[in-house]
């Protein structure tokens, strides 16, 4: 039998301080202690306390996951609860996202999580997947994959080049940020998927020197809706589950878009 050995929290505080680009002087003058604690925080040589692992952690800026993680690998409780949305205790922060994608209508509207998989989605997206296989919009949904894959949205989106390299660097800003292998994995799946032949690099140039944003061009029938997505986040949250979850919302780009959304 093979015994996966847990990091230290002093290798998982250098892990991140290195991946955050700080020296240690940086990350102790950030977070009011000695550099030489620090150090030997690090190595092994002194244990830390759970006050210092919090500030350090919130200097770090490290999802409430990860900090939740530190601690344990100092033997010190979490600091953040992780419930279900099905959960009593997050029956507000259901009632919130029911509202959000039910207000958002006719416009489409969907929550993900970390890894991008569909949490919940109002009904103008449903009708944006009719034409994708079975199998990727069988629960669980990766969104990702789902629009990039040749028998997802791929073959109906106009601007494929643009709109895949935009999702990339997203992904790969939040692998940055998080280091999660199963990101990672996904990215190195995404990037296997063909693209439409255009330059993907230059991705900000939307074709219209007047375009502020990349819009998602996608073809429904015989029109093309332009869209505009956002992102939402919940503010300040105490909870990893919350902290995770996050809103795509998208708006007509054009007049056009917006009629054909509208029905009018």
């Amino acid at each position: 039998m093979t015994t996966v050995q847990q990091e230290s929290a002093g290798a998982l505080l250098r892990h991140w301080r290195e991946r955050r680009g700080l020296s240690q002087l940086a990350l102790a003058n950030l977070a009011g202690v000695s550099a030489r604690h620090l150090s030997f925080v690090e190595t092994g040589r002194s244990k830390p306390s759970r006050r210092m692992l919090l500030a350090l952690g919130e200097h770090l800026d490290l999802p409430l996951r990860e900090r939740n993680a530190l601690l344990l690998a100092a033997g010190l409780a979490p600091a953040y609860p992780e419930h279900r949305l099905g959960d009593v205790s997050m029956a507000a922060v259901s009632d919130a996202i029911g509202r959000i994608l039910t207000s958002h209508m006719p416009f489409p509207a969907l929550v993900v999580d970390r890894h991008w998989t569909m949490i919940d989605a109002n009904d103008a997206v449903t009708g944006l997947l009719a034409a994708c296989a079975p199998a990727l919009v069988e629960p669980p949904v990766n969104v990702l994959r789902l629009t990039l894959h040749p028998e997802g949205l791929a073959p109906l989106i106009s601007n494929l080049g643009q709109w895949r390299a935009h999702l990339l660097a997203r992904l790969r800003h939040q692998i940055g940020a998080t280091g999660d292998p199963e990101l990672i994995r996904l990215h190195a799946e995404l990037e296997g998927y063909p693209g439409d032949g255009t330059a993907e690099a230059g991705y900000a140039d939307a074709g219209d020197s007047a375009a502020l944003v990349v819009p998602l061009r996608l073809r429904v029938g015989d029109v093309e809706l332009s869209l505009l997505s956002t992102t939402t986040l919940f503010g300040t949250p105490l909870d990893v589950t919350v902290s995770e979850l996050a809103i795509e919302a998208f708006y007509p780009a054009d007049d056009a878009t917006a009629r054909v959304l509208l029905g009018r």
